[in-house]
């Protein structure tokens, strides 16, 4: 019978189990993904099980606990045992980041259960194309913020390396002072996230630009692959002195990944109005949605 005790805390160690898995068994959602997973590790506490060919994911936010659903070869029986795990825990919602698949799935096989949507952590996906070239009306305004930028500045677009990723590190040391990280509790936990991406970026196998005006780094994004036909935008930062600079690295990084993939996933909002403003606003092509279960349908 599955315990609680047979999770172990997620460490960089582990993402060749992830990456071997997930291969098989490729991720949906972003907050799956081993980047997300291991980058967050300090905040959300995620503990994981591989067991009969399933990854379970566990995660202890402000002491609510919560499992995930297995992922791999579907198996009803370790389903059953986590759903006891669950029932056994003093969280609101013990179960949950469940995509529509496994929740189809689930409303056949436990009819009883209550599925509550998180509308703040569905994925926003869209189109490389869209977003790398721009096109029709839908995207006129953005357009015409991209072409005003281009012809205020010079700028060019580089890979990040070795060679210029202490770059990095000094640019997110000024956007942290200019959003005054350490008064936001959100931020705060944004910023050491990122900072163990950057500091593990190579072995993490990430990729990413950035955008340098006058010699100096200004904006940011980091991505990497999360199935064949999907990349996922890990981050992107940019400076507020330069107003339009996010919709130039947003196309730029498109106009990379456009070659190898069909889709961008850019995450979620997590509820946050402008942030839900300025993504809904390049049209996604689909939502990646996800719900939680509460304790008391379990």
């Amino acid at each position: 019978m599955l315990s609680i005790d047979d999770f172990k805390l997620i460490s960089l160690d582990d993402k060749e189990i992830f990456d071997k898995h997930y291969k098989k068994y490729p991720p949906v959602h972003s907050d799956n993904n081993f980047t997300t997973l291991i980058s967050w590790v300090e905040y959300s506490k995620y503990k994981y099980v591989f067991i009969e060919d399933n990854i379970i994911i566990m995660s202890n936010i402000k002491n609510q606990i919560q499992f995930r659903p297995p992922w791999g070869n579907i198996n009803k029986n370790l389903f059953d045992q986590v759903l006891m795990l669950a029932k056994k825990q003093d969280s609101e919602y013990p179960f949950g980041v469940i995509d529509n698949k496994t929740k189809n799935w689930l409303s056949i096989n436990y009819p009883k259960l209550e599925f509550i949507p998180k509308r703040e952590y569905f994925d926003y996906v869209y189109l490389a194309m869209d977003l790398a070239e721009l096109p029709g009306s839908a995207y006129s305004k953005i357009r015409n913020r991209v072409n005003k930028f281009k012809r205020n500045y010079t700028y060019n677009v580089e890979k990040i390396t070795e060679e210029n990723i202490n770059e990095i590190h000094e640019f997110l040391k000024r956007w942290c002072l200019w959003k005054d990280c350490e008064s936001d509790p959100l931020l705060e936990n944004e910023k050491k996230a990122i900072l163990y991406s950057m500091n593990h970026y190579f072995d993490l196998g990430l990729a990413g630009i950035l955008i340098r005006i006058e010699d100096a780094v200004e904006a940011i994004a980091v991505f990497e692959a999360m199935n064949t036909d999907t990349a996922v935008v890990h981050y992107e930062k940019g400076s507020p002195d330069y107003d339009g600079i996010y919709k130039i690295v947003n196309q730029e990084t498109a106009k990379i990944l456009q070659k190898d993939f069909k889709f961008i996933n850019r995450e979620s909002d997590m509820d946050l109005p402008g942030l839900r403003k300025a993504k809904m606003s390049y049209r996604p092509h689909h939502m990646i949605e996800i719900f939680n279960i509460n304790k008391k349908s379990i």
